[in-house]
């Protein structure tokens, strides 16, 4: 086995030489050990899909798919690459077959025009066309390549996955191989069974486009894996204003031009005031007060919380859904640029938290 052949990639999906399950040799009475062998790429696997696909659900039900046709083809393994390698294949193409069939996912934001606050809310969209929020812990554990163009936290950040969602699905699997995981072109090409060329023009076709719609803030990039005394203070006043029914105390906390996205609803907000005024007449219209509570968590390497209302009742708090927020660190004072807010109350168990709380 040549050089070229065993080189493998760690559990991000990087060139990582040391993996020596590129040279497995299975014999028959090695045949029942095959899930213990292929379940360690699990969560790796997650991931990888979950960039592909923009949601929890249909991730997870790929990587079920993944396993079942690596177990049922094991056979075929023949150690010409790594383990990680095949099963990456397997699970690229079957998600390359599941994206035939179904749109892209997004947030308002990227899809309908500015919401003025005035206006009714529209009807929630309950079709699976949202991105989904991805659990800090689910996030597989390696190092990031600095050759890579795009650090771990950076790719499944909202934005990030936002703009690759607008990518024909081949060209965004192109992209996430070479930019996230830092595949050669060459691998790409003996994945997807297409020539280096087609890789290479894929990919620069990819990253046209992503440049159009993504822009990188390098500062902000570094900053999101940390927690220091600012930015927890500053996810303390956010949580307390929210629980206290304290809009102006939460609004004060906003970049002058943050934005506001609501998933289901097809509706997003730009800027403090419009953003006051759809807390006011949304949020915090019933003027039950603590009717909010927020349990801290992180997504998407963002800050998060998992977010429940009280009932009339008030003898428990219901899953209401998930909040994301995106915070400014370049500015003098830490703020808050953006709110991400998945009315979507399901989502609360993939973060570990129960649909009701007392």
């Amino acid at each position: 086995m040549t050089s070229e052949q065993r080189k493998t990639h760690n559990a991000s999906g990087k060139v990582n030489r040391t993996d020596q399950q590129a040279d497995i040799q299975l014999t028959p009475n090695d045949l029942s050990d095959i899930s213990s062998l292929i379940e360690p790429y699990r969560q790796e696997l997650h991931l990888h899909c979950y960039r592909l696909l923009g949601s929890l659900h249909d991730a997870e039900d790929m990587v079920q798919e993944t396993m079942l046709r690596a177990w049922q083809r094991f056979d075929t393994f023949r150690g010409s690459a790594s383990l990680r390698t095949w099963l990456y294949t397997i699970a690229t193409h079957a998600c390359l077959d599941v994206l035939k069939k179904r749109s892209p996912r997004t947030l308002p934001q990227a899809a309908y025009p500015v919401t003025d606050p005035l206006s009714p809310l529209p009807s929630a969209i309950t079709e699976p066309i949202w991105l989904e929020p991805f659990p800090n812990t689910w996030l597989a554990e390696a190092s990031d390549n600095p050759e890579a163009r795009y650090t771990r936290y950076e790719s499944v950040s909202l934005a990030f996955l936002t703009a690759l969602q607008l990518l024909p699905p081949r060209q965004r699997a192109i992209l996430i191989l070479s930019d996230v995981l830092d595949w050669r072109s060459s691998e790409a090409a003996r994945l997807l069974e297409i020539s280096v060329s087609a890789v290479n023009s894929a990919l620069h076709r990819a990253r046209v486009t992503l440049a159009k719609n993504y822009r990188k803030d390098e500062h902000n990039i570094a900053q999101q894996s940390r927690t220091d005394a600012a930015t927890s203070a500053l996810l303390k006043r956010y949580v307390h204003a929210w629980e206290t029914d304290d809009v102006t105390g939460l609004v004060a906390l906003l970049k002058e031009d943050a934005t506001l996205n609501m998933p289901p609803f097809p509706l997003w907000y730009r800027g403090r005031e419009s953003i006051r005024a759809i807390l006011t007449s949304v949020a915090f219209r019933s003027g039950m007060q603590n009717q909010w509570h927020l349990y801290p968590t992180a997504a998407n390497g963002q800050p998060a919380f998992a977010f429940y209302r009280t009932g009339v009742s008030r003898d428990s708090y219901q899953a209401f859904g998930m909040q994301i927020v995106t915070l400014d660190y370049a500015a003098p004072t830490r703020q808050i640029g953006d709110v991400t807010i998945f009315n979507i109350p399901s989502l609360v168990t993939y973060f570990g938290f129960p649909l009701q709380m007392p």
